[in-house]
């Protein structure tokens, strides 16, 4: 069964938030559209899970709320917004560097701001690039590939 969204077909319908290869975590729906389009513009086609504070998104990487039943595997890859609702993503990063299983995930920031901007703090953070919004699709080859994830052809390229 194929579930349809915003974003285009998803895929197989998976009850249980399986497989989530890269974390959206944007509270902006326009900037989250913007972003997973420039993901699959480059084919990034791993599964794609956005979600819209950072309670939310401690609660999915450590299997707490609604998605205590999901699998073990974490993401590969966080793409954060700094500021959102509820717990903003410097001290989202706080607790995602605190514990040992989730240390080691490969983070960026989506931000308006420039470099330096930035709370200096970022820089303890092991944040492995900032990204101004809207996002390039070019400015995320690297960082996915770094991530451990493979890229396919895009859809138009064989056109």
């Amino acid at each position: 069964m194929q579930k349809l969204s915003r974003f285009g077909p998803s895929g197989q319908t998976l009850d249980k938030w399986d497989k989530v290869e890269i974390l959206l975590v944007e509270d902006n729906l326009s900037d989250a559209e913007l972003t997973v389009r420039a993901l699959r513009s480059i084919g990034a086609t791993q599964k794609i899970l956005r979600l819209s504070d950072g309670v939310e998104a401690l609660d999915f990487l450590f299997r707490k709320g609604r998605f205590s039943d999901r699998d073990q595997a974490l993401p590969k890859l966080i793409l954060l917004d700094l500021k959102m609702p509820r717990v903003g993503g410097i001290e989202f990063l706080h607790r995602l560097r605190q514990d040992a299983a989730t240390k080691s995930i490969v983070v960026a920031i989506l931000t308006s701001f420039t470099m330096d901007q930035l709370p200096s703090e970022i820089q303890d953070l092991n944040v492995r690039e900032c990204l101004l919004k809207p996002v390039k699709p070019e400015s995320l080859i690297k960082l996915v590939k770094h991530a451990g994830l493979e890229l396919s052809p895009p859809p138009d390229a064989n056109a």
